[in-house]
Formats: structure tokens, C-alpha cells, sequence
């Protein structure tokens, strides 16, 4: 059994209909029951675990077979000396046959099984719905739910907290449990760190149950911080590449600055600032080192082929001009905000984003969820309920690498396994840190060299978002803010 967060490196994340591919194999391959005996023990010793004092302790079990997997956890802690009450929602008669062991079990080492709920427990697993739950909880199963989430105790969640989808990691209906632990089996599964996966899971474990899965591709992978390059004595500032920031429209030029001062603080030999309000300063007191430029677009191609640039930050309407020989002529180039808009608006702009791929150039699109949905032509409730798919989708759509921010931000591109990164907190719900993660994005690609750009755009993006996240970490009490964000990942 292994606690997941924080991560160093990448772990393997697995859908329902593979988890369910891999639980047939392992049963194939143990005798009878063996897999819920296993995993019922683990749940019972990660209750003493994470509640070594507790005395009572209350089980709520469903019909199928997590119930079970709650029913073997209450023989363990009933052997070791704990006051344990399960309730059983649905009728005994009907439970799988494993299931239906795993009560007799229960009832033979004296576990209190019975419809009502203990008035105090000092912990409480939740066994009532695992991976196969395709609908919203209701009758008993959705009060239960409820009574879970009204006690004042920690709750354990046996492989997903019931009700939650485990696949796109959002609550099935209005009943969700929120978990402070969840035990999950056998794999990692998406849900339970993307989107209201996070909230919902709490701490999350894992127990394999001897079962291996390596030998099996799967459908994403979860990321984490990755140690940080160092520099060369002998290297000089043109080692580490130009960034240009086109941005700040009327109004905004404030967005173009925190993207330009995050690339300088990632390690971009030079930044150029073309402020799209023509009444901006022309200078960062803050950070005079930043050089800014009326018209830095209409640089020679040269210029462009040899540049980073992050585009669209507070770009407003204005960034639609330059997009055109920013799509076409820059080596790399970071798309945020307004510039995503454009796109979304102006169906001219996507050939010219689309040919890039064919001609070895890369691009990161940098979307929150509402620009996801602009892009995507459908909903921002249909982005999030999906958030993998969603991913994808703009990925195959714009030939480009996509990074939808949001809780669990996933990092998607042809061709290449997706991420789901698990550093952030909501300290980053403030406004200005989306612009810091695409400027911080544009600074430390423009000092990687690649012959494949796409390749290297994909694993910046998989860093920059990692380590955008853990700058957050401890979590504040309350917002951070985007200037402080970049301090703080100077310092990391």
C-alpha cells in the first residue's frame, strides 16, 4: 500500500473498462474470493492507520461487491477489538455471491449488521458504490451518502468515494461522498485527480492486491514535480533563448507584464514585451531588465524562427492582428487567453495554427475551461464533465499540445499519453496566475534544445505546470497572488 501525493515521477492511471479487464485477470489467476479478502484487509489496516484510536467504527455497504469489500474490512476490525456496525443497503438475498461470503463472514465474527447508523463513530467507511456506478444515487444509497458527508468524523472510501464517475472524476448526481481518504484497488483510476475528483478523494492510497498491471498501456498518467535543470558555468544569456510576450490590450497591460516577468524568472536569457495598448509604458519599473518593443511582430522571419513567444495574454481584440505571422513564422509559441478567443472566432486563424504540426513547428494552447468550450463549439459543463476527452479533442481539433487548467490540469497531444498533474492547490484561483503559467511556460522552454518540438513542447508543458502548481504549495489561507506566484517560483 502506498500513499500517491506528492509524486516525483509518473504513475500509471487506468479507465473502468480496463480495471475491470485487470480485476477478471487477477481472479482468473487466485482462488476464489482472494481478491476481496485482500482488499478488505487493506481497508481495515488503513482504518487503523489513519485511526489507530478509533473505537467504533461505522461501515456503510452497498449491494455489490465494494459492500463486500466493507463486510471483510468489518471482520478484521471486529477481530481487532473494534465496535463495528455495518449497515446494508439492499437485500442480503441479492448480494453477489462473493459479496454474500463476505456477510456471512462478517456475521460469524459477530459484526452488528443492521439498517440504522451509529449515533457517534469515531471513523466511517464508505462501501456503498464502486466503479461500476453509471447513475445518480438515490433512495437508501443517495441518504447514506448524505448521512457519510454530515458526520464529524474522517471518512474512508473503499476504491472511489460512492457516487463519484471514476473515469472524469465528477459526482454522478447531487450525492457525493466527500472522503478524507480513499483507498483505491488495484490501479490508479483519473477521476479521483481531476476536476471534483480532488475534493471528493481526499488523500489517496493505493493497494495493487498483488495484482500487476504494468504490462498493460494505460490511458493517462499522473505527473508530478521533476528536479530542475542546472546551469553551466560557461553558459552566457543568448544560451538560454528570447521570449517575447504579445499582449495587454487596452487596459490589460498588467497580464502581459506578469507573463513577461514569469519567463524572465524561469530563466529566458532575453524577454521583449509588445504592449498592444499603444498609451502602455514602455517600461516595467519593477523589472527594467524586461525590453519592450512597439512593434516587435513585424520582426524579420529570422527574428521570429528563433524566437518563444506567449501570445494573447490581456491581448483583448488587438492580438487578433499579429496572430497571423505569429502562427505562421515563430518557432514556438505559447497560446493564452484573447489569442485563444481569436481562434474560437476566427475559423481563418486554425489552418495556420494546424500546419505548424506539419512543419515540424510546435504550440501550446493554455485554455481554462470556458475557452475550452469556445473552442470546443459545446459547454463548459461538457468540458468538465470529461475533462480528458475534452483535452484530447482540442488537441486532435488544433494539431497543437493543450494544457486545460483547472483541478487536476490535464496536458494533452497527438500521439503522446495525456497528464494529469497533481500540484496546485485553489490559492491559484486568483486572477493573473494563468498568466503567470504561460509566461513561466515560454521561459523555460525557450532554454531547451530539441530536433523534435514537438516532443520538447510537450515535456515543457508537462513541467511548467507541475512546478507552476507546487509554487502554491504549502496552500495560503486564502488567494495568491500572481505577482507573489512568481516570486515564489523564482525561488523554487
Amino acid at each position: 500500500m502506498q500513499r500517491i501525493l506528492p509524486i516525483t515521477n509518473e504513475l500509471a492511471l487506468f479507465d473502468i473498462a480496463h480495471v475491470r479487464a485487470l480485476e477478471q485477470h487477477g481472479a482468473a489467476s487466485l482462488p476464489p474470493y482472494a481478491l476481496m479478502a485482500r482488499a478488505g484487509e487493506a481497508a481495515a489496516r488503513l482504518a487503523l492507520a489513519i485511526a489507530p484510536h478509533a473505537r467504533q467504527i461505522w461501515i456503510a455497504a452497498g449491494p455489490g461487491n465494494n459492500g463486500g469489500d466493507g463486510l471483510e474490512a468489518a471482520c478484521h476490525l471486529q477481530r481487532w477489538g473494534k465496535q463495528v456496525a455495518v449497515s446494508l443497503i439492499g437485500d442480503a438475498a441479492k448480494l453477489p455471491a462473493e459479496a454474500r461470503e463476505a456477510l456471512a463472514r462478517a456475521q460469524a465474527a459477530g459484526v452488528r449488521i443492521d439498517g440504522e447508523t451509529m449515533s457517534a463513530p469515531d471513523l466511517a467507511i464508505d462501501a456503498l458504490l464502486g466503479i461500476g456506478a453509471s447513475r445518480a444515487p438515490q433512495g437508501p444509497i443517495e441518504a447514506a451518502i448524505r448521512r457519510l458527508n454530515s458526520l464529524p468524523c474522517r471518512v474512508l472510501a473503499i476504491d472511489v468515494p460512492s457516487g463519484l464517475h471514476a473515469d472524469t472524476g465528477q459526482p454522478l448526481g447531487g450525492a457525493c461522498v466527500t472522503a478524507a481518504h480513499t483507498l483505491t484497488m488495484l490501479t490508479l483510476k483519473p477521476g479521483l485527480f481531476t476536476a471534483a475528483g480532488r475534493d471528493h478523494a481526499g488523500i489517496v492510497w493505493l493497494d495493487s492486491l498483488g495484482v500487476d498491471s504494468t504490462a498493460d498501456a494505460p490511458q493517462s498518467w499522473l505527473s508530478g514535480t521533476s528536479a530542475a535543470h542546472s546551469r553551466r558555468h560557461a553558459q552566457h544569456k543568448g544560451s538560454f533563448g528570447d521570449v517575447a510576450v504579445v499582449g495587454g490590450g487596452p487596459g490589460m497591460s498588467g497580464a502581459a507584464l506578469l507573463a513577461a516577468r514569469a519567463a524572465h524568472a524561469a530563466g529566458a536569457g532575453r524577454v521583449f514585451v509588445e504592449m498592444l495598448d499603444e498609451g502602455a509604458a514602455a517600461l516595467d519599473v519593477m523589472r527594467p531588465e524586461l525590453m519592450f518593443r512597439r512593434d516587435w511582430t513585424s520582426s524579420t522571419p529570422a527574428v521570429l524562427g528563433a524566437s518563444t513567444v506567449v501570445c494573447g495574454c490581456g491581448g483583448s481584440n488587438a492580438v487578433r492582428a499579429p496572430l497571423p505571422r505569429l502562427l505562421s513564422l515563430a518557432k514556438r509559441l505559447v497560446l493564452d487567453a484573447d489569442a485563444l478567443n481569436a481562434l474560437a472566432n476566427d475559423a481563418a486563424l486554425v489552418p495556420l495554427l494546424r500546419a505548424r504540426a506539419g512543419r515540424g513547428l510546435a504550440a501550446v494552447m493554455t485554455p481554462h475551461p470556458l475557452e475550452a468550450a469556445r473552442l470546443l463549439e459545446c459547454t463548459t459543463a461538457e468540458v468538465q464533465g470529461d475533462r480528458l476527452r475534452a483535452a484530447q479533442e482540442l488537441a486532435a481539433r488544433y494539431q497543437a499540445i493543450v494544457v486545460l487548467k483547472g483541478s487536476g490540469t490535464v496536458i494533452s497531444a497527438l500521439g503522446r499519453t495525456a497528464r494529469i498533474n497533481t500540484t496546485g492547490n485553489a490559492a491559484l484561483a486568483t486572477a493573473g496566475t494563468g498568466d503567470v503559467l504561460a509566461g513561466w511556460l515560454g521561459g523555460r522552454w525557450a532554454q531547451r534544445e530539441s530536433g523534435d518540438e514537438p516532443a520538447t513542447a510537450f515535456a515543457v508543458a508537462v513541467q511548467a505546470v507541475a512546478e507552476h502548481g507546487a509554487a502554491a504549495e504549502p496552500q495560503p489561507s486564502g488567494a495568491l497572488l500572481a505577482g507573489d506566484l512568481i516570486e515564489r517560483l523564482h525561488r523554487r
